[in-house]
């Protein structure tokens, strides 16, 4: 009798226990909630995602933050981000937004890098016409031509295009994380259709170097060509006559060169006592 009460007793005390211990953890939970703003689901990146990569699961992750606290636009499944290409650098813990993404179904890689009625185009170049490897993905620069115009005998350097965007050096889409130069065969720039063909008509015409630009620097200057009667003092440049017809009514160009100056005359008088006499150098 005394085991079965006592049996009795702690079954009694065991419901009492966990009923006090629900109430408690309910008490906290409506505490804690009324001092939290709802949350809500979206996706950030769960590692860092270079320029022109394809978003695969493994990039994305899925957390809940209260709702004031997400931005406009940002998404709350991956479903919608999957497959699609990374259009500027995504860092770990970072929202994933629209802008940061090529449009859907556009692919990755460097095509969804080129804007709407714009083209990229690749020059050959070295460490020299690449200004030691500081012309990188993410720069402007001028590009200039040397060559030799209408077959001319004096060589020419004239500006080609101005402020042109890098997109890429060699098969790298973005710059180097500690800012170092990047030295490749091959840089491509991003240009309308228009100066696509003037570039591509400038890198078989002559030699092409590449003029480094300040980013903020965003002016259009017109700039003579310049050649080498330009570079040295007391040098006449050749005069271009008008085309003589030869026999056979062809036309022909005959260079004239400007015949130099006449020497100047010092005259010198020299007086020997009753004598005077002049002298000319």
């Amino acid at each position: 009798m005394n085991r079965n009460r006592l049996l009795l007793i702690g079954f009694v005390a065991l419901m009492l226990g966990a009923f006090a211990s629900f109430v408690a953890y309910r008490s906290l939970q409506a505490g804690t909630g009324a001092n939290q703003a709802p949350g809500q689901d979206v996706v950030i990146a769960s590692g860092d995602i270079p320029v022109g990569s394809r978003i695969e699961d493994k990039d994305l992750k899925v957390v809940r933050f209260p709702s004031a606290d997400l931005p406009p636009n940002s998404f709350h499944v991956k479903s919608k981000i999957l497959g699609r290409g990374a259009v500027l650098p995504i860092s770990k813990g970072e929202f994933i937004l629209p802008y940061k993404l090529a449009g859907e179904n556009a692919g990755f890689g460097m095509p969804t890098l080129i804007p709407r009625g714009m083209r990229a185009v690749s020059v050959r170049v070295n460490d020299i016409v690449a200004v030691a490897g500081f012309v990188i993905p993410g720069t402007h620069v001028d590009v200039l031509l040397t060559g030799n115009p209408s077959g001319a005998g004096d060589q020419q350097t004239t500006t080609v295009l101005e402020n042109v965007a890098v997109i890429a050096v060699g098969q790298k889409l973005e710059r180097n994380s500690a800012g170092e130069p990047q030295t490749a065969p091959v840089i491509t720039l991003l240009v309308s259709p228009d100066d696509a063909e003037k570039l591509t008509l400038a890198s078989t015409e002559g030699h092409i170097q590449l003029a480094l630009r300040n980013p903020l620097d965003t002016g259009q200057d017109t700039v003579p060509a310049v050649n080498s009667g330009t570079l040295y003092r007391n040098v006449s440049a050749p005069t271009q006559a008008a085309p003589v017809r030869a026999k056979g009514g062809v036309p022909r160009h005959v260079i004239v060169r400007q015949a130099p100056a006449a020497p100047s005359v010092y005259s010198i008088e020299v007086i020997r006592g009753d004598k005077k006499e002049t002298q000319t150098f």
